[in-house]
């Protein structure tokens, strides 16, 4: 069986992890688009592996979380019945270290409870001490990081408001309207509210669709399967935190968090990563029930009627107990 040679495989990730799509590549580094497919494959499983190997004991004091889109196949309103699960929206669901700029954990998949649940457990089993988080309106975050952080956190919502633009043309349909109000809701703790912001995550997005060409609007090199697709993501994550140079840090973010003491060549990445073993899966948080609704002025249970304590006289309360008798 033909080998593709180990600098090849370095221009061919180097070529993807610039942005370069497959077929692009293929034509830069003169190799089969078939074998680029497969060589992406293999080392982005195997850096979703180095991720969840080295990315843990961690102390990280802001958290902020996001979800970006992306689709799988074709867009949702295209997905028919009999289409796999796997195809239509497909959100990369992202919780980074704000002050490090570090992506500590991700998940891809559709925007649901379960995927916020996910992400959380995830956080959580990653992280030691108490952090400060700042997600979006997404109220699946309520429930998921109270599940997974219980009050050893501070968490706070940042709720934009936007305003309504007109026109269906690609620059309005894609990019949100003038922001005219931001809302800092605190849900759990005492978080600063200096320090309740999603900026640096949602610059993240840009970063994503910059360095990943599946993950470009209105392009046509859109991912075909979900698999590829979380072999891409996680492939571009590891370059992002062990690869490449933080403008602003002037390291990279593994080097800011502690992870690791240098910045890793493109060769160094790959050989780490085909040797990086299998982890198990990382312990989940106790699943802690939904909190019972209280009404707001008592503070009582909805539906408890309120109740008294009554102080019955009599009992044994003060008196003496007899002196034991002794023998000497």
């Amino acid at each position: 069986m033909n080998v593709l040679p180990f600098e090849k495989q370095c221009r061919v990730i180097a070529a993807i992890t610039e942005g370069c799509s497959l077929r692009s590549t293929s034509r830069l580094v003169d190799v089969d688009k078939n074998t680029t497919i497969s060589l992406q494959l293999k080392v982005g499983e195997a850096c979703a592996r180095l991720h969840d190997s080295i990315m843990r004991d961690l102390n990280v004091s802001l958290l902020e979380l996001d979800e970006a889109w992306s689709f799988i196949g074709k867009k949702q309103k295209r997905v028919e019945h009999g289409d796999p699960a796997e195809m239509g929206d497909a959100y990369v669901w992202i919780g980074m270290d704000a002050t490090n700029k570090a992506i500590i954990s991700y998940v891809v998949g559709k925007r649901t409870a379960d995927n916020a649940n996910e992400l959380a457990a995830d956080l959580r089993a990653r992280i030691l001490n108490r952090p400060q988080i700042t997600t979006d309106g997404l109220t699946a975050y309520i429930d998921a990081i109270d599940r997974a952080f219980g009050i050893d956190v501070d968490y706070a919502m940042l709720q934009k408001q936007y305003a309504a633009v007109a026109g269906n043309d690609a620059a309005h349909r894609y990019s949100p309207g003038a922001i005219i109000g931001v809302e800092k809701q605190v849900i759990t703790g005492n978080p600063k509210r200096s320090k309740i912001s999603t900026s640096f995550v949602e610059r993240q997005n840009l970063t994503l669709r910059m360095g990943i060409r599946r993950m470009t609007r209105l392009t046509n090199a859109y991912s075909k399967r979900l698999r590829n697709h979380e072999a891409a993501i996680a492939l571009h994550i590891a370059h992002y935190n062990l690869c490449r140079v933080h403008e602003t840090l002037r390291v990279t973010p593994a080097m800011a968090l502690g992870v690791t003491d240098h910045v890793w060549t493109i060769g160094e990445l790959i050989r780490k990563a085909m040797d990086a073993p299998s982890v198990p899966p990382a312990p989940i948080a106790p699943v802690r029930p939904p909190p019972l609704p209280r009404d707001a002025q008592t503070g009582l249970l909805v539906g408890r009627k309120p109740f008294t304590l009554r102080i019955i006289p009599g009992g044994k309360i003060g008196s003496k107990r007899p002196a034991r008798r002794s023998n000497h």
